[in-house]
This record gives C-alpha cells, sequence and structure tokens, in this order.
C-alpha cells in the first residue's frame, strides 16, 4: 500500500515540485529563484522547456491496454507540494495484478499508473531528477490512493527511458528533501555563494556571481581589481 500519513500543509502552503532539483542542485540557486523570483535562460534551460512544452500540448492518448494523460496536476498536503506530470501512463491489469488498480471514469477495467518525466539530453542517473520523479509519484498515490512502484525518466536526446524504482530508502530521502525546502523557503533568507566547477553550468550565474560573493576576500580582490582597471 502507498504511505498514508495526515495532512500537514494547506492549499496555500504547497510549494513546486521543481524546486526540489534546484535545492538539490544548489540552495543558493533555489532561493534566488523561489524566495528572490530570479531567473535567466541558457541554452540547456531552454532546451529543458521547450521538451516540457511539447510533453504537456499533446492529446491524451490510447494505446492498447495503455491510456497516455499529459500534464496531469499533482499535489501532496502530505508533503506540501504540487506540480504538474509530464505523462502519466495507465496500464490495463488483469487477474491478480487487479487488486492494485484504480478506476478511471467512464473507462471500464482497473488501471495502474506509472509516471514519465520529461528530461533534455543523454540517459543518466541523477539524484534530483529521480528525487522529482519520486516526488510526483508520492503526489499521485495520495490522490489516487494507490501504490506506484516504478516511473520512467525520458531522455530527449538519446530518446531512451531510465526506469527509477520507488524504493524506500528514495521515498525516504525525498520526503527529507521536501522539508529541507520548506524550511529553506519558510526562512525567507538566501544563501551565501559557494563557488564550484557546476557553477559554470548554472543558467543564474551572471545573476549569482559566484566568484565575487562566495566570500569576503573574494570581494575585496573584485573590488581592487575593478579599481586598478579604472587606474
Amino acid at each position: 500500500m502507498y504511505r498514508q500519513g495526515e495532512s500537514t500543509f494547506d492549499e496555500d502552503d504547497l510549494l513546486p515540485i521543481s524546486a526540489l532539483q534546484h535545492l538539490l542542485f544548489c540552495e543558493r540557486r533555489c532561493a534566488l529563484v523561489h524566495i528572490e523570483g530570479q531567473w535567466d535562460e541558457n541554452v540547456s534551460t531552454a532546451e529543458g522547456t521547450i521538451l516540457h512544452e511539447q510533453a504537456h500540448e499533446a492529446e491524451t492518448e490510447s494505446r492498447g491496454d495503455v491510456r497516455i494523460a499529459r500534464g496531469l496536476r499533482v499535489r501532496s498536503l502530505r508533503l506540501g507540494l504540487t506540480g504538474m506530470a509530464d505523462v502519466v501512463e495507465f496500464h490495463r491489469l488483469t487477474g491478480d495484478a487487479m487488486a492494485e488498480g484504480v478506476h478511471l471514469d467512464g473507462v471500464e477495467g482497473l488501471w495502474r499508473p506509472a509516471i514519465v518525466e520529461y528530461k533534455r539530453g543523454r540517459l543518466r542517473h541523477e539524484e534530483g531528477y529521480e528525487i522529482q520523479l519520486c516526488a510526483q509519484a508520492i503526489c499521485l498515490e495520495e490522490t489516487l490512493h494507490v501504490r506506484i512502484d516504478s516511473g520512467s525518466l525520458f531522455y530527449g536526446k538519446t530518446r531512451r527511458r531510465l526506469d527509477i524504482a520507488f524504493s524506500e530508502e528514495l521515498r525516504d530521502r525525498t520526503e527529507a528533501v521536501a522539508a529541507r525546502l520548506h524550511e529553506l523557503l519558510g526562512s525567507s533568507n538566501t544563501p551565501k555563494a559557494v563557488h564550484g566547477p557546476k557553477c559554470e553550468q548554472c543558467s543564474l550565474v551572471d545573476l549569482c556571481v559566484p566568484r565575487v560573493t562566495s566570500g569576503k576576500r573574494r570581494v575585496e580582490r573584485y573590488l581592487a581589481e575593478a579599481i586598478n582597471q579604472k587606474e
């Protein structure tokens, strides 16, 4: 069975599932986006946006024993999260497996849901993506009252799926990250920058300026260099 629990958040308290990925990449980036409302695109984020839009615009369809819903809104009052699933596949069940199925309005039989999240780039394991996918599944479980054991990440460049099992370890990690997200955004404080190799991959690098803001000495050196250039 899916995990049960009392609702701990109101609808107005829900945070975007997509923020989990920002948080795991960099807490400062997460705060810049979701506290300060800053955003900037680069090639990677633009390609990702287009891929999601294409997934949401396609019509709901049936392929034999699979019904495909796109752009499905999901939410969990227990985790305090909301978002949109790119694709939810409903697979027709038969025999003993029907005990784990759900009813669909106007459709005969019982169906097992599976979430598919679209990502740009090539097939790879990445914690932020897997936690985002697991969070979507937990949200859908809360709505449908059914256990969802696995989902898939679809990578645009390779056109391949990576299947992800929603283990107890991954579920625990997802819940912990969701709790940290509420803690960070509830504080309304943007963490200081910590410069590292991944900063150059971030679309907000020019807004964050981590080389400048990651420490007092860096700021002093930056100011000194700026003054010297003017002399």
